[in-house]
Order: C-alpha cells, then sequence, then structure tokens
C-alpha cells in the first residue's frame, strides 16, 4: 500500500473518530442535562447484563450438573435474574439501589486509596492520591448524605461528565493523529 494510501485513510477515519467524539460529548451535554432519563437508561442496561449473566450461569449450572457445582450455579444464576427483573419492574428503586451501591463503592475506594496514599507517603506523587482519596471521600459523603434524594442526579450526571471527558480525550487523540498524518503526508 502506498504511503499516500495509507495517510488518505489515516485522516478518512481521523475525521470518523472526530465526528463521534463529538456525539459522545453530545451524549454527555444530555446526561448532565436529564440525568433522572439517563440514570434510568443506566439502570435498564445494568438489568439486561443481570438477566444475561443470570442465564449464562442457570446454563453453566445445566453443564456442571454431573461434575458437582451446579446448585451454586442455579443459585446464582436466580440471584441473578431476580434482581435483573426487579431492576426491570421497578427502575426508580432500581436507581435508587445502585445509587447507595455507589456510594458505598466509592467510600470503600476512598479509604483504600487513603491508605495507599500514606503507606506510598515518601514516594513522589502520594499527595495526588491523597487528593484523590478526599475528593473521593467527599463526594460518596455528598451521595450518602442526600441518598435517596440523590438518586435521581447522581448516577445520570457522574455518567455525563465521564462521557464529555471520554469524547473529549478522544478528539484531541484524534486531531494528534491528523496532525502527524498532515506531517507525514
Amino acid at each position: 500500500m502506498a504511503a499516500s494510501t495509507i495517510a488518505s485513510e489515516a485522516k478518512r477515519l481521523s475525521g470518523w473518530s472526530i465526528a463521534v467524539s463529538f456525539l459522545i460529548v453530545l451524549a454527555g451535554v444530555l446526561a448532565i442535562a436529564l440525568p433522572v432519563a439517563a440514570g434510568l437508561a443506566v439502570n435498564l442496561v445494568v438489568a439486561w447484563l443481570l438477566l444475561f449473566c443470570g442465564a449464562a450461569h442457570l446454563v453453566l449450572g445445566w453443564h456442571l450438573r454431573a461434575i458437582g457445582g451446579a446448585l451454586w450455579q442455579f443459585l446464582l444464576g436466580v440471584v441473578y435474574i431476580g434482581i435483573g427483573v426487579y431492576l426491570l419492574v421497578h427502575p426508580v428503586a432500581g436507581l435508587a439501589s445502585l445509587t447507595l451501591v455507589l456510594a458505598m463503592y466509592l467510600i470503600a475506594e476512598g479509604v483504600l486509596e487513603l491508605g495507599l496514599s500514606f503507606a506510598l507517603r515518601p514516594r513522589g506523587g502520594w499527595a495526588w492520591l491523597l487528593l484523590d482519596a478526599i475528593v473521593t471521600l467527599a463526594l460518596a459523603a455528598v451521595i450518602w448524605r442526600t441518598w435517596p434524594a440523590s438518586s435521581e442526579w447522581v448516577i445520570g450526571t457522574l455518567l455525563g461528565i465521564s462521557m464529555i471527558f471520554s469524547g473529549t480525550t478522544r478528539l484531541m487523540l484524534s486531531l494528534a493523529a491528523r496532525s502527524v498524518v498532515a506531517k507525514v503526508a
């Protein structure tokens, strides 16, 4: 393949990547603007993932019935499916549950990062880990103290922020790739 063909293909692909980046950022802005809708969408995705995982555990249990362990796989499958169905039938309560689980996760992450930052204290960069731990614990405290009212905005807002950062990162990488291609071509 000629260098000009590779360069033109790279330029075309980076163009698509730039377009997708803008769509991701737009989706992030919409998630922040409509946090309840975004949170409920996350709840539905989690519910369906749990249903599929539950079905997979049931299938695995069926295949393990001759060698043991089938009962545990069946029970696990029933739990996954039960929680998935609950999230589908009660999406608002499911969103509240996911928000509470997120708060507990952030507390655990913050405590572990705090411990790690003190363990790494004499080394360079430990203060960044300490800052991350403090911000994570502060976010967890805000979610925990305002729960269940925070259920309406937390998941969707955090999803939106993540999408904006992901889209922006992809955009910057695509623009950098495009400038490298322009220099080569």
